[in-house]
């Protein structure tokens, strides 16, 4: 194991390097684009806690910049309780392609429940920012002595896989056997903005267990169905969450997987539609040339564009569903990535500024975790969010979207 890097605590020099943090509001916009957000994940080793980051830029690691650590009360905060600096960080390095990888530990002792970590190459301005990455620190979190990793060992740094995927639970000290259980899922796509929030079902308190299966220890593992997931270590308290996805995820590729989708822009008679087609692939890119008034280059941007954004949303959004889903997902795929994104420990705001129309919005996200999804938000539903709402579907219904929103 790494020897843990060396805790600075309240140096003066670090924490007066940080004037950004304390002259602007932090904006985590930056989050929410899937190329440049960097992946974190930590495992529990003994008196440490080792953390995972994944660059998806792997030369600002070769830059001579260094890697910075600050602990913060909360996303808002001003100013960190402490910073630090990884050491021989080119040591800590793995190449993968274009991206990075860097393994780290801090001592256990100096992480709290509660306070925020955050993490970047560069700058203490850029550590500071919503550039970085975050990384909440939790009982659970602070206490699990294991990550997912690929059959190769690599840490997988996500909360899905695909059916068939090979994957394992790499545990720090001897392997456990992993108890895993499949459940029932009867989750939808999340209503529009504006809905009567009476009408938003808060599904099951406990949802059914399907099935359930005992794996090896420190044998991969390759679950074959789709579903909801929960995976235990004999020994364990905690409960990990996992999304078992299509083989093609994030990408939609099928016919169903095409259609789902549209539930945002079209009436539940022209998704019957689209099912009942002979050809439902063909029926799918008829309803978009359509709405190009025939323009098949029109057509096949406003395809292009919308699909993506699906993708998008199912890499940064999944939680106990699709992220497509997902009540950001959802705003992500009609009005696409917002403009400025605001967090505190009670809300997380997305502002979108003037459209073309004119029409600018504020959106409000309350935090709704739970064992399938640490880090899933819920939407405010507000009347006053239907005329921009529905001024976005019509655009895409025109297929008029433009790439940049």
């Amino acid at each position: 194991m790494n020897h843990p890097v060396r805790l600075l605590l309240f140096c003066g020099f670090l924490l007066t390097l940080l004037p950004a943090a304390s002259a602007q509001r932090r904006d985590f916009a930056g989050q929410y684009h899937s190329d440049q957000k960097i992946l974190v994940d930590s495992r529990r080793e003994g008196d440490s806690l080792r953390i995972y980051l994944r660059f998806p830029n792997g030369s600002v690691l070769q830059q001579k910049q260094p890697l910075r650590v600050l602990a913060w009360p909360a996303y808002d905060a001003k100013r960190p309780v402490w910073a630090d600096t990884v050491s021989h960080l080119a040591r800590r390095t793995r190449l993968e392609g274009s991206a990075a990888r860097v393994e780290f530990c801090l001592p256990i002792a100096r992480l709290q429940s509660g306070t925020i970590l955050s993490m970047a190459c560069g700058p203490a301005s850029v550590a500071a920012s919503g550039e970085a990455a975050w990384l909440p620190l939790t009982a659970a979190r602070l206490a699990r002595p294991y990550i997912l990793a690929d059959s190769l060992g690599v840490p997988l740094l996500r909360r899905t896989v695909r059916a068939g995927e090979a994957f394992y639970v790499d545990r720090y000290g001897p392997e456990q056997p992993v108890s895993v259980k499949q459940y029932t899922t009867p989750f939808v796509a999340a209503l529009p903005p504006h809905a009567d929030p009476s009408r938003q079902a808060a599904g099951p308190a406990t949802l059914a267990v399907r099935d359930s299966l005992f794996a090896r220890a420190g044998v991969p593992l390759a679950l074959p169905e789709p579903g909801l997931y929960t995976l235990r270590l004999m020994g364990e308290p905690s409960l990990l969450g996992l999304l078992v996805t299509g083989a093609e995820y994030p990408d939609l590729t099928t016919a169903d997987e095409l259609i789902q989708p549209l539930i945002y822009l079209t009436t539940s008679t022209e998704r019957k539609n689209l099912y009942d087609a002979p050809n439902p692939k063909r029926a799918v890119d008829e309803f978009w040339l359509k709405a190009a008034a025939g323009q098949q280059t029109l057509a096949r941007q406003a395809i292009r564009l919308y699909y993506s954004r699906a993708a998008t949303a199912n890499q940064l959004f999944a939680a106990h569903k699709a992220g497509w889903m997902t009540d950001r997902g959802m705003l992500y795929m009609v009005l696409g990535a917002p403009d400025a994104v605001y967090r505190t420990a009670q809300e997380e705001r997305w502002v979108y500024h003037a459209r073309d129309n004119g029409s600018s919005a504020t959106y409000m996200f309350r935090p709704k975790p739970s064992t399938f999804a640490p880090e899933h938000y819920e939407l405010v539903r507000r009347p006053e969010n239907e005329r921009l709402w529905y001024a976005a579907v019509e655009q895409w219904r025109k297929a008029m979207t433009a790439p940049g929103r």
